[in-house]
Formats: structure tokens, C-alpha cells, sequence
């Protein structure tokens, strides 16, 4: 991009060591970067993304500008929408955990925005010879120039909160999306389908990763298609941009994030902060690598090599407190600049590790994020578990972090493929997991509920297959996981059997009410709600096709699953939300409700191995409800008495996920009485009975 310095010399001025990255100042921008070890450094500009050389090479002089370990200069002249890049001098001496090399051209660590050429390959920037054209780029950004038109953050309250797990290219890419080439996988893309997402009722998207990512971190002939392989953490992932210029992908992911304010949605971010696509000895230097290894990443006793606790060849070392600075900037950077509802936190347990991989007691960067002003409106959700076996759903540290509830997944999917023990387990889920938060005395909403997520089978696949399909991924499907606790209602994969197909849409059904109907923010997977399939594969981490694509013919194809969800959703988001805002634990809620387990018999309820049904009736004293909520994972049908309500008023049934649609659900005020003092619930099924003010 052309700017008033091309073609001029420049004198480099001193420039300042705060803020980092590429800031706006007075006439052109301030330059910082951090490097303890680096001998030089020398900041490149570049006019087109694919230069093979710079235009301006500034040499930065280590004692006018260098304070510390920070290396700066201000530039006069420079426009956003600059590229540039770092080439930085030192020892490369792996055996002391130092990899400089002065060839390669790096990206910012603090970079808003990054380009890269059709030239780049994760073999070509590796190369000894390789030449600027190859590498990524950085953008000079000038955040404070969009008109966000009064759009703030909405802080929605998390009692009311519905997510909807998303791919950002998988939601449009698929042909029969109907939108323009130009438009389909895009942010743009995504504003064009908000009215469906506003249709279904949810409340939050939560984002698959939309940091800048090394697609080409996959198997040979495949692509990083999650986007588990971050390189940028203050930058939007470009290739989600229908536009092509440099500042392309901000601004339209800012467009993105105010269509979807305007439509009452929030937006979560997955974040990735444990690694990078740098990955291990092995891999290309692009950033951090080069600028300070041993600061950035976790090193081995031997420090040519990498700690991995990510499974994905490195650790960033995100308690060093140069890292902890750049996790809390960028966290901050998405809230005040580009506006985000909330993060989810991949991996969230390393974060808790120290240098040497010791899970510690208070991790500075988890406190330093929770105390962080900036950041308190936020909602916070954390994975709480590593690949290296660190497992912390319900102890994870923290006062406002929500926890993604892996145990619930699990426990749902044990009660209807019908485990043993697995009744017990069920009923606690459904109030909250008290077994697992009671003792925080934290609010009912600390558990994030779901089945199914990116990683794994979707939900149709889940009551589609015993076992994992995963060879199109080329690696002789041993890759993903081999317990996947699914039940493929007799058949494995596609049937024509229409019995089946009946069984496996209950299950669905099943599945949704659950989530939704438990106390905790549920989470729902996209596609989820018109049975997506990836055929049997629950690793589809390197499929950018038809696999992971949502297929929009498919809404009217499982019309029956999709106003399923609806009526749910719709249900859910009337919920009180006062016990939040008084702060109201889980254990205070679960003793002040008037509530009962029972069975079959009213008030005997089986908690033996063999049990796999149960009932909870309850009353919800704010909305003047009482409900008996019914679920039958027997092979046979199942007689459940009924409570006696005053007055000889009838129950009246909103869910039975036996009967075929629209009566599977109802809306809330269609719901008709059922008479007698028993309710048969069919095999396999889910039933939820109410009244409500003596209608």
C-alpha cells in the first residue's frame, strides 16, 4: 500500500517501548517489540504482500532504540494498512534453546492484522534460501478509526444464555448456502444467515478459532480446517474475509460482530492460547520462535526441544510474565476493539502450568485475566483439561470462570446407551452437577452443558455409529478418539429401515431436551439441530468439504428435529435470571427447591446399576410451575405414576419425544392435558409434563 514514505530515506527516531505492536502515532506509527535475547533488529517494510523485498529496511540501533528488552522506532509517514515484518539477529544455538535466524521475516506477536501470500508454504519459509515473497506479513491497524455506531459488548445474563458452536467457514460454504461465491465462508458470509440463527432462539455464538491460523498446519494434501494452529493473537483470520485488502479482514469482522449485537447475539471466541502452529524442532520459525524462543515456549530439560502438553509439538509458556502480558492484551484487544461477548479457553488447564509444566496452586495469568477490569463483563469458559492427562472440570482456579462440562457429555451419553450406574449420574447433571460444583458455592451456571462438540461425532452420528470412521483423514483411522460411548440404534452409518431412523431421531430429541432442560448454560453444535453428519468421523480437524460443511438442504430435509430445538430454545430463554443476579449458589438453589426424585412409584426412585429410568418433579415458586419431568432409557415401555394436583387440575404435556411431529413438542401454551393418574413414557424417550397456574 502505498504510503508518504515510499521512495524517501528514513531516519529512524527513537520511538517508545509502550504500547507493543504497530501504534498510530501523531504522523505514522510507533514500532515495539520484546526480545531478552536478540542480538539486532531490523523492521521491514513491504508495498505488496508478495515483495521479495522490502522497500525500507530500518535498522534498529540497540542503544537509541532499545530500552530494556524492548525494541522500538517511530516511523513518520506510515498509513494503516502498511505491511511490515521483523527480521531479528542472534545466536541459533538450539542445545541453549536459542533459534535465531536472520533470513526469515517474522510477524509481529502483537500484529492486528496479518496477509499472506499465495507464494507461502509451510516448506518454502523453511528453506535456507527462502525470500521474503514466501513469508506472512504483518498490517499496520489504526483500531480507533471504525464507527462501531454505538455498539457496545451486550452482557447477556449466563441463566439465559443458549450457545451455538460454530465454524465461521463451515456455516456458509456449502453450495446450497445460496449465497454469492465471493460471500460463502466468510464473516460476511455468517451476517447473511443471522436471521437463522435469530430464528432458532440462541443467544451467543461461540466461534471456532478466527485468530490468524497456518491453514497448511495439517496432514500432507490437507488443511487445518478447526484453526487449532494460531500464529496471530491480536489478528482475524484473513482467509474468512470476502474482502482482499490488507485491513479487509478487520473491519469485516467487526461488521460481523455489530450484525450479530443488532440481532441480541453474543459472540464468544475459542481461543488458543497453549501453542502455536510453530510447532516442535521440527517446524517453520514464522514468530515467536525467532524473536525469543526460550520466553515464549516451554523447553525440555534439553532446550532444542519443545514441552508438549498441546499434542501439537509446543507449549507457550503462559506464565512467563512477558506471555502473560500478551495473552491479557490480546483478551483486551477483542473486548475494547472489536467488541467480543466472551472467550473460550482451549486447553484451558495449561494455562495453570508452570516453566517447568507444574500444574500450579494460583496461576498468575488465569488471576491476571479474572481481575483483569477490562475483562470483568466478560464471559469466561475454560476446557478445563490438557492432552498431557490434566483434568479439571470442577476444581479449575477462579471465581468467574464457567467450565466446559465434559463429565455431563459423557454421563448423558452412558444414561441413554444404558450403562450401568449411569441413573445417578444423569439426575446430577440435570440439577447442575452439584457432585462436581457444590462445594465452589458458585451459581448454577458455572457448568456449560452439552454432548457434542467440534471434537468428536456430531449428534446424528452419535446415534448413527458404534465406531469412529475417520479414513478419509489419511491416517488409517488411528487418529481421534476410540470411546466415544455412542449407540447406533442397530445399524452402523446411513439406513433405510424406517424403525431405525424413528429410534435415532428420538435419540436426537433426547439429547437436545437434556441439554436444554438442565440447570447450566447449554451448548448446542452447529448442524446439530438438522442431524449433520460427517459420516462416522470424529476428527474432521483437516476435512474443508462437504464433511464438515453445514448443508442447508438439510433444514428442510429434518424440518421435525430443527422445530424441535425451536420450541426448546424458545421455552429456555424465559428462564428467571434472579438467582444470578443475586448471586445464588447451586447448593443454596438445590435446598431452597421444592423438588422430588422418583420412579415409576412416586417418591421410589431406583439408584441401582440396573436402574435406567427416573423422574424429578419440582416447582418453580417464581413462574407458578409445576413440572414432572420423565426419562425412560429402557428398551420398554414405562408406567409413571403421577402427583396428584390440587384442585383435580390435569397435567399437560409440552415433551414426549416418542410421538411424531408437532406433537414430540408444543408450544408452550398449545400444551394439552393428559388424563389419569399414570403417563406411559414409550422406550427410549424423554417426557416433560406441567401446570401452571390452574390453566
Amino acid at each position: 500500500m502505498p504510503d508518504s514514505i515510499k521512495g524517501t530515506k528514513i531516519t529512524p527516531p527513537q520511538g517508545r517501548s509502550f504500547p507493543l505492536g504497530a501504534t498510530p502515532v501523531g504522523d505514522g506509527f510507533n514500532f515495539s517489540l520484546f526480545s531478552r535475547t536478540a542480538q539486532g533488529v531490523e523492521l521491514l517494510l513491504f508495498d505488496h504482500e508478495a515483495d521479495a523485498k522490502p522497500s525500507h529496511i530500518l535498522r534498529l540501533d540497540p542503544v537509541t532504540n532499545r530500552t530494556y528488552h524492548y525494541w522500538h522506532i517511530h516511523v513518520p509517514g506510515i498509513r494503516a494498512g502498511r505491511l511490515y515484518g521483523y527480521r531479528v539477529q542472534g545466536p541459533f544455538d538450539p542445545a541453549n534453546g536459542l533459534r535465531f535466524d536472520p533470513g526469515k521475516v517474522l510477524l509481529d506477536p502483537y500484529g492486528r492484522g496479518v496477509v499472506v501470500p499465495k507464494g507461502y508454504s509451510r516448506d518454502a519459509v523453511g528453506r535456507p534460501d527462502s525470500g521474503a515473497a514466501s513469508f506472512m506479513k504483518s498490517v499496520a491497524v489504526a483500531p480507533s478509526t471504525y464507527d462501531w455506531e454505538g455498539d457496545e459488548p451486550l452482557a447477556l445474563p449466563s441463566s439465559r444464555t443458549i450457545i451455538y458452536e460454530m465454524h465461521v467457514r463451515g456455516f456458509t460454504r456449502h453450495p446450497s448456502s445460496g449465497l454469492e461465491d465471493g460471500k460463502r465462508g466468510t464473516y460476511a458470509g455468517l451476517i447473511q444467515k443471522i436471521p437463522y440463527l435469530k430464528s432458532l432462539g440462541v443467544t451467543a455464538v461461540e466461534l471456532m478459532p478466527v485468530h490468524q491460523f497456518d491453514a497448511l498446519d495439517g496432514p500432507p494434501g490437507k488443511t487445518n480446517y478447526w484453526g487449532y494452529a494460531p500464529i496471530a493473537f491480536f489478528a482475524p483470520h484473513r482467509a474468512y474475509s470476502s474482502r482482499q485488502d490488507p485491513l479487509g479482514p478487520v473491519d469485516e469482522f467487526r461488521d460481523m460482530v455489530k450484525a450479530l449485537h443488532r440481532a441480541g447475539i453474543e459472540v464468544i471466541l475459542d481461543v488458543v492460547y497453549n501453542h502455536t502452529t510453530e510447532g516442535n524442532h521440527d517446524g517453520p520459525t514464522l514468530s515467536f520462535r525467532g524473536i525469543d524462543n526460550p520466553t515464549y515456549y516451554i523447553l525440555e530439560p534439553d532446550p532444542s526441544r519443545y514441552t508438549n502438553y498441546t499434542g501439537c509439538g509446543n507449549t507457550l509458556n503462559a506464565n512467563h510474565p512477558v506471555v502473560r502480558r500478551m495473552i491479557v492484551d490480546s483478551l483486551r484487544y477483542w473486548v475494547n476493539e472489536m467488541h467480543v461477548d466472551g472467550f473460550r479457553f482451549d486447553l484451558a488447564s495449561i494455562l495453570s502450568r508452570d516453566e517447568s509444566g507444574r500444574p500450579l496452586p494460583n496461576p498468575p495469568v488465569l488471576w491476571d485475566i479474572e481481575s483483569d477490569p477490562a475483562l470483568a463483563g466478560t464471559k469466561l469458559l475454560a476446557e478445563a483439561w490438557d492432552a498431557a492427562g490434566l483434568y479439571q472440570v470442577g476444581s479449575f482456579i477462579g471465581d468467574a470462570w464457567k467450565e466446559w462440562n465434559g463429565r455431563f457429555r459423557d454421563d448423558a451419553r452412558a444414561f441413554f446407551r444404558c450403562d450401568p450406574g449411569s441413573v445417578r449420574r444423569i439426575a446430577d447433571r440435570i440439577i447442575g452437577s452439584p457432585e462436581i460444583y457444590g462445594h465452589k458455592q458458585r451459581e448454577a451456571e458455572q457448568s456449560v452443558n452439552f454432548v457434542t462438540c467440534h471434537d468428536g461425532f456430531t449428534l446424528n452420528d452419535l446415534v448413527s455409529y458404534n465406531a469412529k470412521h475417520n479414513e478419509a483423514n489419511g491416517e488409517d483411522n488411528r487418529d481421534g478418539g476410540n470411546d466415544n460411548a455412542s449407540w447406533n440404534c442397530g445399524v452402523e452409518g446411513p439406513t433405510d429401515d424406517p424403525a431405525v431412523e424413528k429410534l435415532r431421531n428420538r435419540q436426537v430429541k433426547n439429547f437436545l431436551t437434556v441439554t436444554l432442560l438442565s440447570l447450566g448454560v447449554p451448548m448446542v453444535l452447529m448442524g446439530d439441530e438438522v442431524r449433520h453428519t460427517q459420516n462416522g468421523n470424529n476428527n474432521a480437524y483437516c476435512q474443508d468439504n462437504e464433511i464438515s460443511w453445514f448443508d442447508w438442504t438439510r433444514v428442510e430435509k429434518h424440518a421435525d428435529v430443527h422445530r424441535f430445538l425451536k420450541l426448546l430454545v424458545e421455552r429456555r430463554a424465559l428462564r428467571d435470571v434472579e438467582h444470578e443476579r443475586q448471586r445464588t449458589s447451586l447448593t443454596a438453589m438445590i435446598q431452597q427447591a421444592t423438588k422430588a426424585w422418583h420412579g415409576v412409584t412416586l417418591l421410589q426412585p431406583d439408584w441401582g446399576d440396573d436402574s435406567r429410568s427416573v423422574a424429578l418433579g419440582g416447582e418453580l415458586r417464581r413462574e407458578g410451575l409445576r413440572f414432572h419431568l420423565i426419562l425412560n432409557a429402557n428398551h420398554d415401555a414405562l408406567d409413571f405414576e403421577l402427583p396428584n394436583l390440587e384442585g383435580g387440575r390435569p397435567w399437560r404435556r409440552w415433551i414426549d419425544t416418542a410421538l411424531d411431529s408437532p406433537q414430540d413438542i408444543v408450544p408452550w401454551q398449545a400444551a394439552s392435558p393428559v388424563p389419569g393418574a399414570t403417563y406411559r413414557a414409550q422406550a427410549h424417550s424423554v417426557v416433560m409434563l406441567f401446570t401452571d397456574g390452574g390453566k
